[in-house]
């Protein structure tokens, strides 16, 4: 089975810094491969090694190259900039089609510098594929349909799919493994395959900032409500101290 997973790359810092004229996330700093999507990662590497097959990795590349990925293919093209998850999902599609589409697609849940969880949906429908979203565990798999546990806020919920289909996994699904010296190697020698819109047939007014139905058009900050107290002295004084600021405040609420 050819299995094609979507992964991304985030900023490596926790704080996330905007355009301040387009609202869009800032990416020219260092970044990591997003932590959902090393779990699709790793479940793709799990079932190659049962179904046997392909797999090809869409973007964030050397690092998922080292753990035993087949082929790295990057999507890089100014058009992409500040696509919105419309966007984002209309050039996987055509990335997908690109490369001859795939028995078994599979995403993180979500990115994390987004929270948004809609990619993958998105790239089903535009497929015409069917979608399970936030699969722990793949309980049995053939060519042709899988078996699925699904994560709710209820508990756990089976799912069976034909194949082909696009699959989001949540962090429960496995413990993603380490790369080798070998496979480290290996991501650092391999090729990586570069698209842009152009190739893949793209209409440039359907990705980037003017095929995004969405538009961020002011960010703030929460004020800041908290006030803190630093104590000092013995583990005692420090106690006593404490326990009087509670007896204080408790009092202020009374009245």
């Amino acid at each position: 089975m050819n299995i094609i997973v979507c992964v991304k790359q985030v900023p490596a810092s926790n704080e996330t810094r905007l355009d301040p004229v387009t609202h869009t996330i800032l990416r020219d700093g260092a970044a990591i491969l997003n932590p959902f999507d090393a779990y699709a990662v790793e479940e793709a590497l799990r079932l190659r090694e049962k179904l046997g097959g392909e797999i090809t990795a869409q973007r964030m590349l050397r690092d998922v190259l080292a753990l035993g990925v087949d082929r790295a293919v990057l999507l890089t093209d100014r058009a992409f900039a500040g696509s919105d998850t419309l966007a984002t999902a209309t050039a996987l599609s055509a990335a997908v089609r690109h490369l001859g589409g795939a028995g078994l697609i599979l995403c993180g849940r979500m990115a994390s510098d987004g929270d948004t969880a809609q990619v993958g949906p998105m790239l089903a429908t535009m497929l015409g594929l069917p979608c399970v979203t936030d699969v722990a565990a793949v309980e049995d798999i053939t060519q042709h349909s899988a078996r699925l546990l699904r994560l709710t806020d209820e508990g756990y919920q089976r799912v069976e799919t034909n194949l082909p289909a696009v699959l989001t996994v949540v962090k429960e699904i496995n413990v993603p493994r380490l790369p080798s010296i070998a496979g480290v190697l290996r991501g650092e020698q391999g090729e990586v395959r570069c698209l842009t819109a152009q190739e893949l047939g793209v209409d440039t007014a359907q990705v980037g900032l003017k095929g995004s139905a969405t538009k961020v058009t002011a960010t703030s900050r929460p004020p800041v409500r908290g006030k803190c107290r630093r104590l000092t002295g013995t583990l005692e004084e420090m106690a006593q101290a404490g326990a009087q600021a509670l007896r204080g405040k408790e009092a202020d609420i009374h009245d």
